[in-house]
């Protein structure tokens, strides 16, 4: 008998992982006493749906040259606004904590931003973030670090002043 769902694991899982794996395959294959034995049709030919699901986006690993950039990313936020920087350590309570994902290619273009936590007593925050960062682009460029996901977390005052979380000047107690 064989177990072709685990097959493209085979390699990768441990010889123990592939036991359990393989017994629930077998439990996947019998048929229950009262229902009548399958047959395997072959499946249909994939066809490209009329709305494409977003693609599963893999945000860039947090290594010592994407931390370095982020700091350079930060430091063009905060040149690009120098009004809006929250001067200070910023309040016990921030209005609002956004962490933003900003797609950018080899030169630094911003290329797509999303938010990976959005506030849901302020959303029109998000909104306002996006286009702060869709106007800063270019962002400096990125060298050999290519195009990559600079993810920033925005703390954003009630006044529309922020500080990003690389360059945040901490919190107060009161």
């Amino acid at each position: 008998m064989t177990f072709s769902c685990f097959e493209p694991l085979r390699r990768l899982l441990p010889p123990a992982l592939i036991s359990l794996a393989l017994g629930g395959c077998a439990l996947m294959d019998k048929p229950k006493p009262d229902e009548p034995a399958r047959t395997e049709a072959p499946a249909p030919a994939p066809t490209a749906p009329e709305n494409p699901v977003a693609t599963v986006r893999l945000i860039t690993a947090q290594t010592p040259a994407v931390r370095a950039y982020r700091k350079l990313g930060a430091e063009a936020i905060y040149k690009k606004y120098p009004k809006r920087i929250y001067r200070g350590r910023i309040p016990p309570l921030v209005y609002a904590v956004v962490v933003v994902e900003t797609d950018i290619d080899a030169q630094g273009n911003v290329t797509n931003v999303t938010f990976s936590r959005v506030p849901s007593h302020a959303p029109e925050v998000p909104p306002k973030i996006a286009e702060l960062v869709r106007a800063a682009s270019p962002l400096p460029n990125p060298g050999k670090l290519g195009a990559h996901t600079y993810v920033e977390t925005w703390l954003w005052d009630k006044s529309g002043n922020f500080q990003l979380d690389t360059l945040t000047k901490g919190q107060r107690s009161r």
